[in-house]
């Protein structure tokens, strides 16, 4: 046996192959429900507007108060999981997410849906982080690319198949529908998670409890997540609402990092990042969640603004991409234990620059069939990202880091995810008024190219029988729609091409990951 950490050192014999396959089976199905609610609510919002007469600025904090919930608690998973003891806080958290579910499709109103989803938040941060800190340390290493594949899959895919779900589940029947489909499957992994899974031998059980701690991370991480999620809406700095937020999101994250570096047994043991190998990991884990959810609000924006198609329309040529994903993951956890997971980051980073740039050329002609390789380059790109790289993070960690590990580069995911969609947001209106103001500079008396064509349109609506007056006005408002036009795909290629620089400038990181392989037991 080589001296490389295996994080489930000897744990791995304690349970039956059977009883691994159950636990992975409940662990899964958890996974699916968090990373699913995440976005799956998205495509209901007009419907719950309607319903509970709320503006849309009130009806987004059922996906904000469900965001800033989940990546308070992220960081939180390792202590609490040895805190409570991992069975009970697993299988507690998905009977919270299940109960949760239902109470928030039999709401009636926007106050109550709110508050359940922010109890969902709660209890879907166990099912992502603390399930895939059990599959490290129940599973033998050889093992670890195809359960860690597995967990990819989830994680990837959800994100691209819930808008689709969630629209087809609104369409055919009522929004509650979308958190009751929760039930069945919360209620099985609730009973294998109990059934199955014990407490790790690997953790140390906890009494003390860090509420300075948690405080100062509920401040910090809480008002850097609505900062990033209102900012665009509410014009950043230009609202004191987000000024306060900013400031109360520094002083959080200050005080957070300097008491939990001082306190003898923190709720987040930030000391783990002294790690080479998992600082570069987690940081790149960063601008992984930059490029998945970035892209995810960026094609859909595209597509529905620009091309005019459905919410389902959009996400069925989305859905090249999560095949994609689904398909390059086995392969990958097939050779994971031959090939440097590191390496493997080195290809998917390379193919997700490449889908950038050919997704840089889009056009107001672009349809499904010129969207179609660039997104399954994207979808394969990412399934050799955030497979190798949770395996190259992870693995550089000692066992009873693992969990705690878990969390900070979940955590990091999720706010490189959020930034990703709060900066492209903010990019694509300023870039397409940028165009906007260049194009329509040329627009004058003194372009003969401008006047011919004006000329040109007011005669062919003249044609049709409208007056002069009326066809200047309808030849002028068609180049106006033009310019927008226009100037919005400028602006989505400036978004694009700005992912592919973020993963370039990312690139030397990957230098730093872990250089070792998997080691086979």
């Amino acid at each position: 046996m080589s001296n490389q950490t295996n994080p489930g050192q000897g744990e791995y014999a304690e349970y039956s192959v059977s009883a691994r396959i159950i636990i992975l089976v409940a662990l899964m199905l958890g996974v699916l429900l968090e990373v699913l609610d995440t976005s799956i609510v998205n495509v209901a919002v007009p419907d719950m507007m309607g319903n509970l007469g709320a503006t849309l600025d009130q009806i987004s904090w059922v996906s904000t108060g469900y965001i800033i919930a989940n990546v308070v608690v992220l960081p939180l998973t390792g202590w609490l999981s040895s805190y409570f003891g991992r069975r009970r806080y697993l299988g507690y958290s998905m009977a919270l997410f299940t109960i949760a579910s239902f109470f928030c499709g039999v709401s009636r109103t926007l106050n109550a849906l709110i508050l359940f989803r922010i109890l969902q938040g709660v209890g879907g941060a166990a099912l992502l982080s603390t399930a895939q800190a059990t599959m490290f340390e129940i599973f033998p290493p050889r093992q670890l690319g195809m359960i860690q594949g597995l967990f990819t899959i989830g994680v990837m895919v959800g994100p691209t198949v819930g808008p689709t779900l969630g629209g087809w589940i609104t369409d055919n029947y009522s929004w509650p529908w979308i958190f009751f489909i929760n039930l069945p499957i919360g209620i099985v992994a609730t009973f294998l998670t109990f059934t199955y899974v014990h407490d790790s031998r690997l953790q140390k059980r906890r009494s003390q409890v860090d509420l300075l701690g948690i405080l100062f991370l509920a401040i910090g991480v809480g008002s850097l997540q609505a900062v990033l999620e209102k900012g665009n809406r509410e014009d950043w700095f230009q609202s004191n609402l987000i000024i306060w937020l900013t400031v109360s999101m520094v002083v959080g994250l200050v005080l957070f990092v300097i008491w939990e570096l001082r306190h003898p047994a923190p709720a987040v043991n930030l000391r783990i990042l002294k790690n080479g190998g998992f600082l570069a990991g987690t940081v790149f884990a960063t601008v992984l969640g930059f490029g998945l959810y970035g892209g995810i609000f960026i094609l859909p924006v595209f597509l529905q603004q620009l091309r005019h198609y459905s919410a389902n329309q959009t996400g069925w040529i989305l859905f090249p991409g999560g095949i994609a994903t689904a398909c390059v993951v086995p392969c990958i956890g097939r050779i994971i234990n031959r090939v440097r997971p590191r390496n493997l980051v080195t290809v998917g980073t390379i193919g997700f620059i490449i889908s950038m740039f050919m997704l840089r050329g889009i056009t107001l002609e672009t349809g499904p069939e010129h969207l179609f390789w660039p997104l399954v380059l994207r979808g394969a790109s990412m399934g050799c990202l955030f497979f190798p790289l949770s395996l190259a993070t992870l693995l550089s960690l000692k066992a009873k880091d693992v969990a705690a590990g878990t969390g900070l580069f979940n955590l990091s995911r999720q706010l490189g995810g959020s930034a990703g969609i709060a900066f492209l947001s903010t990019l694509i209106d300023h870039r397409s008024a940028f165009h906007r103001a260049n194009m329509v500079e040329y627009i004058n008396a003194f372009n003969p190219a401008a006047i011919q064509r004006l000329h040109t349109l007011q005669a062919s609506f003249e044609a049709t029988g409208h007056s002069a007056a009326v066809a200047r006005q309808l030849a002028v408002g068609m180049v106006d729609r033009v310019v927008q036009g226009q100037s919005s795909i400028m602006a989505f290629e400036d978004g694009f091409t700005l992912m592919a620089y973020v993963f370039i400038f990312a690139i030397p990181l990957i230098l730093v990951l872990r250089k070792s392989k998997i080691v086979a037991d």
